[in-house]
C-alpha cells in the first residue's frame, strides 16, 4: 500500500480571516474550497489562499495538530506562518 501523507494546513480567507483543517490531497482540498465545496465556513469566503502546511505519516497526527493550531490566537497563527514562508 502506498504512503499516505497527511497534511494540517491553514488557508487565508478573502475576509482576511483564517480557516485550518487537514487532508491527504492538499492540492484536491484547497480547490474544493475555492469551489464552495471545502467547508460551510471557507464556503462565503472565496477564493481562499494556502498559507501554511504541515505534513504528517498518520491522519491521526494531522487531526491532533488541526486541533492544537484552531486553538491558537490569530497573533500565534501569524507568527507561525510567518515563520514557515520563505523569505525573499
Amino acid at each position: 500500500m502506498k504512503e499516505q501523507i497527511n497534511y494540517t494546513y491553514i488557508v487565508k480567507c478573502s475576509d482576511n480571516t483564517y480557516y485550518t483543517g487537514w487532508t491527504n490531497n492538499i492540492d484536491k482540498r484547497i480547490k474544493a474550497h475555492n469551489n464552495g465545496k471545502g467547508a460551510k465556513y471557507t464556503k462565503a469566503r472565496r477564493p481562499v489562499e494556502l498559507v501554511y502546511l504541515e505534513t504528517f505519516a498518520t491522519k491521526q497526527e494531522a487531526m491532533k495538530r488541526e486541533a492544537e493550531i484552531k486553538k491558537l490566537t490569530r497573533n500565534e497563527k501569524e507568527e507561525l506562518i510567518k515563520k514557515e514562508l520563505p523569505t525573499a
